[in-house]
């Protein structure tokens, strides 16, 4: 594989972890959670999530080499989060759920689960691909 698609798709994923800054602005700023959805109850877990996306753009920037490594990570444990988050919530209804429609799954999730999982599968196959080549 040539140097020029590897270095564009090291750009894409720096410009989503450094898109972060505007989710996060948008997050705290405007109460606007778009990122980080399933993680509203738990303020040090959101926060922990936006430190260790800030730390894999520091990452990408200081070894570009590991930019694919990293992103493969990153992606497949923001998809597990992801699928978890929603799973659990949508087909764990408690009798408290259905009563007061507190827990559960809204269109703040939804939009989550579509921007962030759009972008999570999209750098997970574009990784496994530069890693280990297209599938047979």
């Amino acid at each position: 594989m040539s140097a020029a698609p590897k270095i564009e798709s090291r750009r894409v994923l720096q410009a989503y972890y450094a898109a972060t800054v505007v989710f996060l602005l948008l997050d705290y700023g405007a109460g606007l959670n778009l990122r980080v959805a399933a993680l509203e109850g738990f303020p040090d877990l959101k926060a922990g999530y936006y430190l260790v996306i800030f730390a894999c753009l520091g990452l990408t920037l200081w070894r570009p080499a590991w930019s694919t490594a990293i992103g493969v990570v990153e992606s497949l444990a923001t998809l597990v989060t992801l699928i978890f988050s929603i799973a659990l919530r949508s087909m764990l209804l408690g009798p408290q759920m259905l009563e007061t429609g507190a827990g559960l799954v809204g269109m703040t999730e939804i939009v989550n689960f579509l921007i962030s999982g759009s972008i999570a599968w999209y750098a997970w196959q574009r990784g496994m691909t530069q890693l280990f080549g297209p599938r047979p």
